[in-house]
C-alpha cells in the first residue's frame, strides 16, 4: 500500500512539473550553529518591553514596506526585496542535538532510522549528473558534528570539510593546499611513487585513474576556487575579514565553479551569557557577510540559480534571562524561530508566518523543518515526496515528516512554482 501511495505521488509530481521543475543549481547554507535570536535578527519585537528586546529595542526599516528587521542588520535592510523571511519555524526541541538533526535532515518523525543531511541527499541525487572535479558537497570549514550527517546513505555522500582558516593570508584546505609543498615538489614525489610502484602493480590502471582525479582536484584549475589571493581587497572588506565573511566569499567562488551544495557553518551563537555584548560583534559580521553574498551572487547573475538559506538549529528565548548566572542571556528556544531564504526560485520581499507580540508563540502558518527542506528539494528538481534506498529497510520516504502533515506543507507562497492540485 505504501509503495503504491509513493508511486502515485511521484507520478503526479512528474505530470504537474515535468522536467522544468528545477529552478536552482546550487545551495549555500549559512548555518548559525548554536541558535541565533530571532527577536534580534529577523523578527524584532520593539513593543514587547525591555524584558524581551533587552538592549536592542530599535529596528531597521527595510526597502520593502512593512518589513522590519533587527537594528544591527542595516545592510540586509537595504535588500529585503532579494530575500524572504520565515518567522514561524518550529520543531519544539530545545536540545542542540535534536535541533541540529531536525534542521539538517528535515526529519522530526522520531523514528529509529538516522536520516542523512539535506546536503548529503542532494549529493546522492546528483551522483550520476554532477561531473565536477570539486566535491559535490563542501563545508566551510566543517560540517555539523552532532551526528553522522551521512545518515543511512553512508559516508560517500557526506561533505568534504575544508578545515583551515579562509580569513588567513593563505587558505590551507586540508588535503589540498599546503604552503610548504609547491607543484614542483609534488611532481617529484609522484615520480618517486610511480618509480617505486613500477609498471606491474596490481590494479595499476584503477590506481592511476584515481590518482589522476585526486591530482586534478589538488593541482588543477578547481583549486583556484579556494584561492582568495586574487580577490580585490575591497571585496574582502565588503564580506568582512573574519571567518564568516571570508567563508561566504569562498562559497560564492565555489558555486561559481559549479559546486551544488556549500555549507558555511559559523559557531558562537549559543549565547546563554553576555548575549548582547556578543551580538554587538556577531550581528554586524553576519550583516556584512550575508548581504555581500546575496548582492555578489545577484550582480554575477548567480542568484537566480543559487539558493541562499540562513538560520540555526533553533532560536533563543524571547524573554531575556537577566538573573544570575545568565546576567542578560538567552536560552535555547525551539518553539518558534526565524530563517532567511533567497534566490534559486525563492521570491523576495515576502514574510511567511507570524508570532505573537512577544515572539514566544506561532500564531500564523507554522513551518516545520521538512517544509523548508522539502521546498529546497523541489527547487533543486528533487521530488520531496520521493524515496531514498536504505540497505536493510528498502525504499524510505525522503522526508517522512512531510507525510505526517503537521503543518501547512511546502512553501509555495514564496517560490515561483505553482502549488499542484494534489497538494491543495
Amino acid at each position: 500500500m505504501k509503495t503504491r501511495y509513493f508511486s502515485l505521488l511521484i507520478l503526479l509530481f512528474a505530470i504537474c512539473f515535468g522536467a522544468n521543475a528545477q529552478r536552482a543549481k546550487s545551495v549555500i547554507l549559512v548555518y548559525l550553529d548554536g541558535g541565533p535570536a530571532q527577536t534580534d535578527t529577523f523578527d524584532p519585537k520593539p513593543n514587547a518591553g525591555r524584558n524581551y528586546y533587552g538592549n536592542l529595542k530599535d529596528v531597521c526599516k527595510t526597502n520593502v514596506e512593512g518589513i522590519e528587521i533587527g537594528q544591527k542588520l542595516p545592510l540586509l535592510a537595504t535588500m529585503a526585496d532579494k530575500y524572504s523571511l520565515i518567522r514561524s519555524m518550529t520543531h519544539g526541541s530545545n536540545a542542540h542535538e535534536t535541533g541540529h538533526y531536525a534542521m539538517i535532515t528535515g526529519d522530526t518523525s522520531r523514528g529509529a532510522v538516522v536520516y542523512p543531511s539535506f546536503g548529503a541527499v542532494i549529493s546522492y541525487m546528483l551522483r550520476d549528473t554532477y561531473k565536477g572535479v570539486l566535491p559535490c558537497y563542501i563545508s566551510l570549514t566543517s560540517a555539523n558534528s552532532r551526528f553522522n550527517e551521512g545518515g543511512f546513505l553512508g559516508n560517500t555522500y557526506k561533505s568534504f570539510d575544508t578545515g583551515g582558516r579562509p580569513e588567513w593570508a593563505e587558505f590551507e584546505v586540508e588535503g589540498v593546499v599546503n604552503k610548504f609543498v609547491d607543484k614542483e615538489r609534488m611532481n617529484k614525489r609522484m615520480a618517486l611513487l610511480n618509480k617505486f610502484e613500477g609498471e606491474n602493480s596490481m590494479d595499476k590502471k584503477l590506481i592511476d585513474s584515481l590518482r589522476a582525479s585526486n591530482m586534478e582536484f589538488i593541482w588543477g584549475e578547481s583549486r583556484e576556487a579556494f584561492n582568495l589571493k586574487d580577490e580585490p581587497d575591497s571585496v574582502k572588506q565588503r564580506y568582512g575579514k573574519n571567518r564568516l565573511g571570508q567563508s561566504c566569499l569562498v562559497a560564492r567562488k565555489l558555486v561559481e565553479a559549479g559546486v551544488p551544495f556549500v555549507n558555511v557553518r559559523t559557531t558562537g551563537w549559543d549565547t546563554h551569557k553576555k548575549h548582547f555584548q556578543r551580538m554587538n560583534t556577531m550581528l554586524p559580521q553576519l550583516d556584512k557577510a550575508l548581504s555581500a553574498l546575496i548582492a555578489d551572487l545577484d550582480a554575477r547573475g548567480l542568484l537566480e540559480n543559487t539558493i541562499v538559506v540562513c538560520g540555526g538549529e533553533f532560536g533563543r528565548t524571547p524573554k531575556v534571562l537577566w538573573e544570575a548566572p545568565w546576567n542578560g542571556g538567552r536560552a535555547h528556544y525551539g518553539k518558534t524561530f526565524s530563517y532567511l531564504v533567497a534566490g534559486g526560485g525563492f521570491l523576495g520581499g515576502r514574510v511567511v508566518g507570524k508570532t505573537d507580540k512577544t515572539g514566544e508563540n506561532v500564531v500564523e502558518r507554522a513551518v516545520c523543518p521538512c517544509d523548508l527542506i522539502g521546498t529546497i528539494y523541489l527547487l533543486m528538481g528533487i521530488d520531496p515526496y520521493g524515496t531514498l534506498p536504505h540497505v536493510s529497510e528498502g525504499d524510505l520516504p525522503i522526508l517522512p515528516s512531510l507525510l505526517e502533515k503537521k503543518s501547512d506543507g511546502l512553501l509555495y507562497e514564496i517560490i515561483d512554482i505553482k502549488k499542484p492540485d494534489y497538494e491543495k
